[in-house]
């Protein structure tokens, strides 16, 4: 009888082989998280925002109450309900004082700029001041600025955050500190036998709540210090993507533009892309028509005047085989003009899409040179603008794969929900579509942005390779 053999991994079910690579995805990314750059620049936002902290309503009337109570009392026993109220009455005056002026924006434009270079969350500025008919400026947008409140309101929010925040920054500093105890106790505890040496503290996040605080007197405790380090840097990274992704949703919605605003910058931004489509298309249309369909028209027409001198006027053919190789050339020419013409008119309307959404799709996924796998669930059909523009997203993406990507297989995905409509091609290649490369991705973006639509790339460098396009069911 013979010992038993351990499985392998290949040898496991496929759930057991998916659940083995999730672990062991989860333990390399808890292991290499602390060192990306994602996480660096989360903290230098952690570090760079502490100051605004003091540019705080709630900091400012402490600060206040403690000045009026200084001057009035002498700092003598506690401050008075009159001590209080001038305190807030300054404070207010000064909040209306950085709204009315450019102080408030300012202010917001900073945290903003710093959300962009530090976090990558990229948020739309506010409408600009208002001019006057003359065309210079007002002193500032005045106190019912709502721009300038919104910024007071942010930085409100803002204190609790930046404590968090600087929670986060001690996880950092208290975790290398512990990490080091051990090399640090024969550095410094150098001393003549039998002395007395007071135990060392040993601080922890969870001390701060009156627990895990403790303290170590040997070199064997200084071990369980450093293991409290490694612990506390490999949860600083967590911390801090949750505390800035906090931050920048506060961001997100005080210190950008107003819905209303925004939603007007949208529509302008959306006209302008229909008008810059509508107009590259005539472009297209006319190019491909003066350089095709024109052209070909124009030969055909030469042959056939060509061959009508050979005929001549008195009904004698003098040279019956160059008469019929021009009439031939002709022949050719009008055939091609027709097909340029059929190209044409399928690029303005596809013919399938006369049946629909689906007929047309599957054509595309019949064409592709790659196997397709289609799953099609709409229940209600889009208006035909919306079918157009899914349509070519869908021969786009194909054709993108087919040349970039080296996958063995695409997936198709077309659903509709809640008066949206989702499309998704996915497929199992090289990964890295960018559309900074020329691929076809940007001008995708702009065509969906027409109709409020959206453009989703998972791109990795590896793979897979999904790219998602949202858009309305009803332009």
């Amino acid at each position: 009888m013979g010992l038993p053999v351990s499985t392998p991994t290949t040898d496991l079910p496929p759930g057991g082989q998916t659940r083995a690579r999730s672990s062991w995805v989860v333990a390399r990314a808890a292991v290499v998280a602390p060192f990306t750059r994602r996480v660096g620049r989360g903290l230098l936002f952690c570090l760079a925002g502490l100051p605004f902290v003091v540019v705080n309503p709630v900091t400012l009337f402490v600060v206040a109450v403690d000045l009026v109570w200084l001057v009035a009392a002498g700092a003598r026993g506690n401050p008075s309900p009159a001590n209080v109220a001038t305190a807030a009455a300054g404070v207010g005056l000064l909040l209306v004082l950085l709204v009315s002026t450019t102080a408030a924006r300012r202010l917001g434009s900073l945290q903003r700029m710093l959300a962009t270079r530090l976090l990558g969350v990229r948020v739309g500025a506010p409408p600009p001041l208002r001019r006057s008919p003359g065309g210079r400026a007002w002193f500032g947008p005045g106190p019912r600025d709502g721009v300038g409140w919104r910024v007071m309101a942010y930085q409100l929010a803002k204190l609790p955050v930046g404590l968090i925040e600087l929670y986060a920054v001690f996880f950092w500093i208290g975790g290398l500190v512990n990490l080091s105890y051990p090399l640090l106790w024969g550095a410094f505890r150098n001393h003549p036998p039998g002395a007395q040496l007071s135990p060392v503290p040993v601080f922890t996040p969870f001390g701060l709540f009156g627990a895990g605080t403790f303290r170590v007197a040997t070199l064997a405790g200084t071990f369980a210090a450093a293991a409290a380090g490694a612990a506390m840097l490999l949860a600083a990274p967590w911390v801090i993507r949750a505390v800035t992704a906090a931050d920048a949703w506060l961001i997100r919605g005080l210190l950008g533009p107003g819905r209303l605003a925004q939603r007007v910058h949208d529509l302008e931004l959306s006209r302008a892309l229909a008008v810059d489509d509508s107009a590259a298309l005539l472009r297209r249309l006319e190019r491909n028509l003066h350089d095709g369909a024109q052209i070909r028209l124009a030969t055909l027409a030469m042959n056939l005047g060509m061959a009508r001198e050979k005929l001549g006027d008195d009904g004698e053919v003098r040279d019956a085989a160059a008469v019929r190789e021009l009439v031939d050339a002709a022949l050719r020419g009008a055939k091609d003009a027709i097909g340029e013409l059929r190209g044409l008119a399928r690029g303005i309307h596809p013919p399938a899409l006369d049946n629909g959404l689906a007929d047309a799709v599957a054509s595309l996924a019949a064409d592709s040179a790659i196997p397709v796998e289609l799953e099609f669930r709409i229940p209600v059909r889009p208006t035909p603008a919306i079918e157009t523009i899914a349509y070519f997203c869908t021969a786009e993406l194909l054709a993108n794969a087919a040349k970039h990507s080296f996958a063995n297989k695409i997936a198709i995905r077309v659903a509709g929900a809640r008066d949206v409509l989702l499309l998704s091609v996915a497929d199992d290649g090289t990964g890295g579509a960018d559309p900074a490369r020329g691929t076809g991705l940007a001008g995708l973006a702009q065509r969906v942005a027409v109709v409020d639509g959206a453009l989703t790339i998972a791109s990795p460098p590896g793979g897979p390779t999904k790219i998602t396009v949202e858009l309305p069911l009803r332009a």
